[in-house]
This record gives C-alpha cells, structure tokens and sequence, in this order.
C-alpha cells in the first residue's frame, strides 16, 4: 500500500482565513513552517487568535507547536514532537499572549517572550 508523501511547507499566515488552511495541511500530515508576521503587521488582536486557535487544534489532534525564532511557528502533525531544549516547556503549551507581545519599538520582534523556542 503506497502512502501519501509528507511535506515540510513553508506558509504565511495573511489574514485569519488562512487558519483554516494550516489546519488542513496539518491534518493532511505535514510539518509546516508558518510565518506569523504578516498578519502581525496588520492586527495582533487576529493574530493572537488565530494562534489561539492553532494551539487549541494541534493540541487537540496531539500535534506539536512551538516558536521558531522571531518571526515563524513550526507545528507538526500527530506523531511528530518538536525537541525543545528545555524538557519542562515541552508539556506547556504557547501562551498566546506572550508569544504575540510585539515591543511597540520593534515590529520584527514578534515572538519575543514565547515560553519555547527550537
């Protein structure tokens, strides 16, 4: 039985829209790379949610999420755990809210305050 392949996608997060499409890909099996800071750039109210709303759905599905330096989330599907290099970070999961505290003299810092970080 030939199985599908699995792919590690790079994709922007533009618009709250777009939370749909990551959770199919998710849901597909792929490892995407998402970049956050498009949506950022236009309202991180939306993009606190829609990160909300991405940690509540992986989690759910028991895939992994976790920031990915300053600009970008990785998440994984089911199966697939993210190595942090703190052990107790691993089983919290990403506060929205600090993982969207954006320092008001610095847009491209979007992710300053993640509790962790690949």
């Amino acid at each position: 039985m030939a199985h599908s392949p699995l792919y590690v996608k790079a994709l922007p997060l533009q618009e709250l829209d777009d939370v749909e499409v990551i959770k199919t890909e998710i849901r597909t099996g792929n490892i995407l790379i998402v970049r956050i800071t498009p949506l950022a750039r236009k309202s991180v109210d939306e993009t606190k949610l829609a990160i909300t709303e991405l940690t509540d759905h992986v989690k759910s599905i028991g895939g992994d999420i976790a920031r990915l330096g300053e600009e970008r989330i990785v998440i994984t599907p089911p199966g697939v755990k993210i190595w942090r290099r703190e052990t107790a970070s691993s089983e919290t999961a990403i506060p929205a809210v600090k993982l969207l505290s954006l320092r008001s003299h610095c847009r491209k810092r979007l992710c300053q305050e993640a509790t962790s970080e690949v």
